[in-house]
């Protein structure tokens, strides 16, 4: 049930705003912190909740660390997410072919 830690991991506001800001690519906790109302020992803490879930991933780069999203750890979450749409869908067919 990893999709549960991602959810959880995703759901406070500012750990969003940070996940986010991952999306147009990696980026150092400077980057990432800059213009969030947040000090950058907040975005770090931010960003070891992301890394536990399985959301993102880090390398050292010289004396700072790049984060990027990590695309497996999302997977399990798309596929619960998508089972809700499955599910729908499925419904759908069953009462389109009942109305025939």
């Amino acid at each position: 049930m990893a999709y549960s830690l991602a959810l959880a991991a995703l759901g406070d506001p500012t750990r969003r705003a940070v996940f986010e800001r991952l999306r147009y690519g990696p980026a150092s906790v400077g980057e990432i912190a800059r213009g969030l109302p947040v000090s950058r020992p907040a975005v770090s803490q931010h960003l070891k909740a992301l890394k536990d879930a399985g959301l993102v991933r880090d390398e050292p780069r010289g004396t700072a660390r790049i984060y990027r999203i990590h695309a497996d750890g999302l997977v399990e979450l798309r596929e619960w997410l998508d089972s809700f749409w499955d599910d729908a869908l499925t419904r759908f067919k069953h009462h389109a072919e009942k109305d025939q």
